[in-house]
Protein backbone atom coordinates (compact mmCIF):
# COMPACT_ATOMS: atom_id res chain seq x y z
CA UNK A 1 0.00 0.00 0.00
CA UNK A 2 1.30 3.66 -1.32
CA UNK A 3 1.02 6.10 1.20
CA UNK A 4 0.70 9.98 0.01
CA UNK A 5 1.33 13.03 2.21
CA UNK A 6 1.06 16.12 0.08
CA UNK A 7 1.74 19.40 2.45
CA UNK A 8 -0.57 21.75 0.07
CA UNK A 9 -3.97 21.79 -1.40
CA UNK A 10 -2.13 21.96 -4.92
CA UNK A 11 0.06 18.95 -4.39
CA UNK A 12 -2.58 17.11 -2.69
CA UNK A 13 -4.64 17.69 -6.27
CA UNK A 14 -1.53 16.64 -8.46
CA UNK A 15 -1.42 13.58 -6.08
CA UNK A 16 -4.65 12.54 -6.91
CA UNK A 17 -4.49 12.94 -10.37
CA UNK A 18 -1.23 10.85 -11.13
CA UNK A 19 -2.85 8.35 -8.39
CA UNK A 20 -6.66 8.19 -8.92
CA UNK A 21 -7.30 5.36 -6.85
CA UNK A 22 -6.00 6.53 -3.88
CA UNK A 23 -8.60 6.72 -0.78
CA UNK A 24 -8.19 10.52 0.96
CA UNK A 25 -8.38 9.99 4.08
CA UNK A 26 -8.26 13.52 6.89
CA UNK A 27 -10.67 12.14 10.05
CA UNK A 28 -10.37 8.57 8.95
CA UNK A 29 -13.13 7.80 11.31
CA UNK A 30 -14.22 5.56 8.32
CA UNK A 31 -11.74 4.46 6.52
CA UNK A 32 -9.41 2.84 9.76
CA UNK A 33 -12.80 1.22 10.77
CA UNK A 34 -12.41 -0.78 7.33
CA UNK A 35 -9.04 -1.11 7.16
CA UNK A 36 -8.83 -2.71 10.83
CA UNK A 37 -11.49 -5.12 9.86
CA UNK A 38 -9.90 -6.12 6.65
CA UNK A 39 -13.23 -4.83 4.38
CA UNK A 40 -11.05 -2.96 2.30
CA UNK A 41 -7.81 -2.37 1.20
CA UNK A 42 -7.08 0.10 -1.29
CA UNK A 43 -3.44 0.42 -3.05
CA UNK A 44 -2.70 3.96 -2.01
CA UNK A 45 -3.95 6.36 0.56
CA UNK A 46 -3.87 10.34 0.39
CA UNK A 47 -3.24 11.55 3.81
CA UNK A 48 -4.82 15.09 3.23
CA UNK A 49 -4.09 15.97 7.47
CA UNK A 50 -1.04 18.48 6.40
CA UNK A 51 -3.19 20.77 4.01
CA UNK A 52 -4.02 23.62 5.78
CA UNK A 53 -6.53 25.71 4.34
CA UNK A 54 -8.63 22.09 4.51
CA UNK A 55 -9.30 22.46 8.40
CA UNK A 56 -10.64 26.03 8.11
CA UNK A 57 -13.92 27.81 7.38
CA UNK A 58 -14.36 31.59 5.64
CA UNK A 59 -17.55 34.20 5.44
CA UNK A 60 -18.29 35.24 2.15
CA UNK A 61 -21.38 37.84 1.95
CA UNK A 62 -23.83 35.59 2.14
CA UNK A 63 -22.49 31.96 2.64
CA UNK A 64 -19.82 30.19 5.14
CA UNK A 65 -17.30 27.86 3.34
CA UNK A 66 -16.26 25.00 5.46
CA UNK A 67 -13.32 23.40 4.44
CA UNK A 68 -13.94 19.67 3.76
CA UNK A 69 -10.83 18.79 6.93
CA UNK A 70 -12.90 20.53 9.40
CA UNK A 71 -13.72 18.48 12.40
CA UNK A 72 -17.05 18.21 14.18
CA UNK A 73 -16.11 19.69 17.03
CA UNK A 74 -14.93 22.99 15.54
CA UNK A 75 -17.70 23.07 13.80
CA UNK A 76 -20.30 22.90 16.96
CA UNK A 77 -17.75 25.74 18.68
CA UNK A 78 -17.40 28.27 15.99
CA UNK A 79 -20.45 27.39 13.76
CA UNK A 80 -22.83 26.12 15.56
CA UNK A 81 -24.79 29.87 15.86
CA UNK A 82 -25.15 30.33 12.33
CA UNK A 83 -25.66 26.48 11.20
CA UNK A 84 -28.02 25.07 14.13
CA UNK A 85 -29.02 21.82 11.95
CA UNK A 86 -25.42 21.02 11.54
CA UNK A 87 -24.29 21.53 14.61
CA UNK A 88 -27.37 19.53 16.00
CA UNK A 89 -26.37 16.43 13.77
CA UNK A 90 -22.98 17.10 14.28
CA UNK A 91 -23.47 16.12 18.36
CA UNK A 92 -24.77 13.12 17.94
CA UNK A 93 -21.95 12.00 15.46
CA UNK A 94 -20.03 9.42 17.74
CA UNK A 95 -17.70 10.46 20.80
CA UNK A 96 -16.19 13.48 21.50
CA UNK A 97 -12.89 11.73 20.50
CA UNK A 98 -14.40 11.00 17.09
CA UNK A 99 -16.15 14.47 16.85
CA UNK A 100 -12.62 15.80 17.46
CA UNK A 101 -11.14 14.04 14.26
CA UNK A 102 -14.43 13.40 12.03
CA UNK A 103 -15.19 15.75 9.38
CA UNK A 104 -18.19 16.70 7.26
CA UNK A 105 -15.88 16.53 4.17
CA UNK A 106 -15.33 12.55 5.58
CA UNK A 107 -19.52 11.90 5.64
CA UNK A 108 -19.65 12.84 1.98
CA UNK A 109 -16.97 11.13 0.62
CA UNK A 110 -18.35 8.06 2.38
CA UNK A 111 -21.58 8.64 0.91
CA UNK A 112 -23.15 6.36 3.40
CA UNK A 113 -26.69 6.74 3.59
CA UNK A 114 -27.01 7.06 7.27
CA UNK A 115 -24.21 9.86 7.28
CA UNK A 116 -25.47 12.47 10.42
CA UNK A 117 -24.40 15.37 8.71
CA UNK A 118 -26.13 14.89 5.27
CA UNK A 119 -29.69 15.44 5.93
CA UNK A 120 -28.62 18.88 7.49
CA UNK A 121 -26.64 20.18 4.54
CA UNK A 122 -29.87 18.87 2.26
CA UNK A 123 -32.38 20.75 4.03
CA UNK A 124 -30.01 24.22 4.01
CA UNK A 125 -29.24 23.65 0.45
CA UNK A 126 -25.78 23.14 0.97
CA UNK A 127 -23.25 23.29 -2.50
CA UNK A 128 -20.33 21.04 -2.06
CA UNK A 129 -17.53 22.54 -3.64
CA UNK A 130 -14.91 19.69 -5.57
CA UNK A 131 -11.91 19.85 -7.11
CA UNK A 132 -9.15 18.91 -9.32
CA UNK A 133 -6.11 19.59 -11.79
CA UNK A 134 -9.05 20.40 -14.41
CA UNK A 135 -10.37 22.97 -11.94
CA UNK A 136 -13.06 23.06 -9.37
CA UNK A 137 -17.44 22.59 -9.60
CA UNK A 138 -20.06 22.89 -7.13
CA UNK A 139 -22.42 19.87 -6.86
CA UNK A 140 -25.96 20.45 -4.68
CA UNK A 141 -25.68 18.23 -1.85
CA UNK A 142 -28.44 16.44 -2.56
CA UNK A 143 -27.04 15.41 -6.01
CA UNK A 144 -23.83 14.44 -4.21
CA UNK A 145 -24.57 11.18 -3.43
CA UNK A 146 -25.45 8.70 -6.04
CA UNK A 147 -25.80 5.69 -4.44
CA UNK A 148 -24.85 3.50 -1.24
CA UNK A 149 -21.37 4.69 -0.48
CA UNK A 150 -21.28 6.13 -4.15
CA UNK A 151 -20.80 9.91 -4.64
CA UNK A 152 -20.42 12.01 -7.62
CA UNK A 153 -16.77 12.95 -7.43
CA UNK A 154 -14.41 11.97 -10.57
CA UNK A 155 -11.44 10.02 -10.47
CA UNK A 156 -9.39 12.65 -10.24
CA UNK A 157 -11.28 14.74 -7.82
CA UNK A 158 -11.61 15.65 -4.13
CA UNK A 159 -13.73 17.58 -2.14
CA UNK A 160 -12.63 21.03 -1.07
CA UNK A 161 -15.27 22.47 1.01
CA UNK A 162 -19.29 22.70 1.71
CA UNK A 163 -20.98 26.35 0.99
CA UNK A 164 -23.97 26.44 3.71
CA UNK A 165 -25.97 29.63 3.61
CA UNK A 166 -26.51 30.43 7.40
CA UNK A 167 -29.64 29.82 8.78
CA UNK A 168 -32.35 32.14 7.98
CA UNK A 169 -34.87 30.35 10.24
CA UNK A 170 -35.57 27.37 13.04
CA UNK A 171 -33.30 23.96 12.10
CA UNK A 172 -34.08 20.92 13.72
CA UNK A 173 -32.22 17.68 13.27
CA UNK A 174 -33.75 14.13 14.89
CA UNK A 175 -32.54 10.69 14.49
CA UNK A 176 -33.47 7.39 15.81
CA UNK A 177 -31.00 4.83 16.95
CA UNK A 178 -30.43 2.66 20.31
CA UNK A 179 -28.67 5.49 21.54
CA UNK A 180 -28.44 9.47 20.65
CA UNK A 181 -25.00 9.42 19.60
CA UNK A 182 -22.12 6.53 18.99
CA UNK A 183 -24.51 4.31 16.79
CA UNK A 184 -25.32 4.33 13.42
CA UNK A 185 -28.80 5.81 12.42
CA UNK A 186 -32.00 3.74 12.35
CA UNK A 187 -33.49 6.52 10.42
CA UNK A 188 -32.67 10.62 10.65
CA UNK A 189 -34.38 13.88 9.78
CA UNK A 190 -33.73 17.74 9.55
CA UNK A 191 -36.03 20.31 8.41
CA UNK A 192 -35.16 23.84 8.24
CA UNK A 193 -37.55 26.74 7.94
CA UNK A 194 -36.91 29.58 5.22
CA UNK A 195 -39.47 32.21 6.53
CA UNK A 196 -37.85 35.38 4.06
CA UNK A 197 -38.60 32.81 1.11
CA UNK A 198 -41.84 31.08 2.54
CA UNK A 199 -39.84 27.64 1.46
CA UNK A 200 -39.13 24.77 3.97
CA UNK A 201 -36.11 22.38 3.19
CA UNK A 202 -36.02 18.90 4.64
CA UNK A 203 -33.53 15.66 4.56
CA UNK A 204 -34.16 11.93 4.85
CA UNK A 205 -31.46 9.80 6.52
CA UNK A 206 -30.62 5.80 6.61
CA UNK A 207 -33.44 5.25 5.12
CA UNK A 208 -33.30 4.89 1.29
CA UNK A 209 -29.94 4.12 -0.78
CA UNK A 210 -28.87 7.98 -0.66
CA UNK A 211 -29.72 10.82 1.24
CA UNK A 212 -33.08 12.69 -0.25
CA UNK A 213 -35.50 15.24 0.33
CA UNK A 214 -38.97 14.99 0.92
CA UNK A 215 -40.42 17.54 -2.06
CA UNK A 216 -43.44 16.70 -1.81
CA UNK A 217 -43.80 17.38 1.92
CA UNK A 218 -41.70 20.63 1.33
CA UNK A 219 -44.28 22.00 -0.82
CA UNK A 220 -47.50 21.17 1.22
CA UNK A 221 -45.97 23.55 4.33
CA UNK A 222 -44.60 26.07 1.79
CA UNK A 223 -48.46 26.31 0.94
CA UNK A 224 -49.98 25.90 3.68
CA UNK A 225 -47.90 27.28 6.73
CA UNK A 226 -49.34 30.75 8.15
CA UNK A 227 -46.05 32.28 7.47
CA UNK A 228 -47.34 35.84 8.67
CA UNK A 229 -49.41 34.80 11.55
CA UNK A 230 -47.42 32.84 12.31
CA UNK A 231 -50.67 30.65 13.86
CA UNK A 232 -50.58 27.26 15.08
CA UNK A 233 -50.65 24.50 13.11
CA UNK A 234 -53.41 22.25 12.34
CA UNK A 235 -53.53 18.64 13.33
CA UNK A 236 -54.51 17.69 10.37
CA UNK A 237 -51.37 19.47 8.23
CA UNK A 238 -49.35 17.69 10.93
CA UNK A 239 -50.18 14.49 10.20
CA UNK A 240 -49.83 14.56 6.56
CA UNK A 241 -46.66 16.15 6.42
CA UNK A 242 -45.56 13.38 8.32
CA UNK A 243 -47.51 10.85 5.80
CA UNK A 244 -45.25 12.68 3.04
CA UNK A 245 -42.18 12.74 4.54
CA UNK A 246 -42.71 8.53 5.09
CA UNK A 247 -43.66 8.03 1.64
CA UNK A 248 -40.25 9.89 0.11
CA UNK A 249 -38.71 7.27 1.96
CA UNK A 250 -37.22 4.06 0.06
CA UNK A 251 -36.15 1.93 3.26
CA UNK A 252 -35.56 -1.74 3.77
CA UNK A 253 -35.29 -4.09 6.37
CA UNK A 254 -31.37 -4.57 8.05
CA UNK A 255 -30.25 -5.57 11.05
CA UNK A 256 -31.10 -2.53 12.67
CA UNK A 257 -34.53 -1.66 11.77
CA UNK A 258 -37.54 -2.70 9.34
CA UNK A 259 -38.29 -0.81 6.70
CA UNK A 260 -41.48 -0.69 7.91
CA UNK A 261 -40.43 0.67 11.31
CA UNK A 262 -38.86 3.26 9.43
CA UNK A 263 -41.12 4.55 7.62
CA UNK A 264 -43.15 5.27 10.90
CA UNK A 265 -40.23 6.27 12.83
CA UNK A 266 -39.66 8.91 9.96
CA UNK A 267 -43.35 9.87 10.19
CA UNK A 268 -43.20 10.59 13.50
CA UNK A 269 -39.41 12.54 13.70
CA UNK A 270 -41.16 14.83 11.19
CA UNK A 271 -44.05 15.75 13.04
CA UNK A 272 -41.98 16.51 16.43
CA UNK A 273 -39.25 18.58 14.03
CA UNK A 274 -41.85 20.66 12.58
CA UNK A 275 -43.88 21.55 15.86
CA UNK A 276 -40.30 22.17 17.17
CA UNK A 277 -39.54 24.41 14.15
CA UNK A 278 -42.42 26.22 14.31
CA UNK A 279 -42.57 26.65 18.06
CA UNK A 280 -39.19 28.93 17.25
CA UNK A 281 -40.61 30.61 14.57
CA UNK A 282 -43.76 31.25 16.14
CA UNK A 283 -42.43 32.78 19.69
CA UNK A 284 -39.07 33.29 18.60
CA UNK A 285 -37.79 30.90 21.70
CA UNK A 286 -35.95 27.99 20.75
CA UNK A 287 -37.18 24.52 21.74
CA UNK A 288 -34.57 21.70 23.23
CA UNK A 289 -34.05 18.97 20.40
Amino acid sequence: MEFLRPASWGEALRAKADHPEAVPVAGGTDLLVELNFGHRRPDAILDLTRVPELAEWSRAPEQLRIGAGLPYARLIDELGGELPGLAAASRTVGSPQIRNRGTVGGNLASASPAGDALPPLLAGGAQVEVASVRGARTIPADEFCTGVKRNALAADELIAAVHCTPATGPEQFAKVGTRNAMVIAVCSFAISLHPARREVGTGIGSAAPTPRRARDAERLLGEELDWDGRGALPDALVSRFGELVAAAADPVDDVRGSAAYRRHALSVLARRTLQRVWHDHSSGRPECA
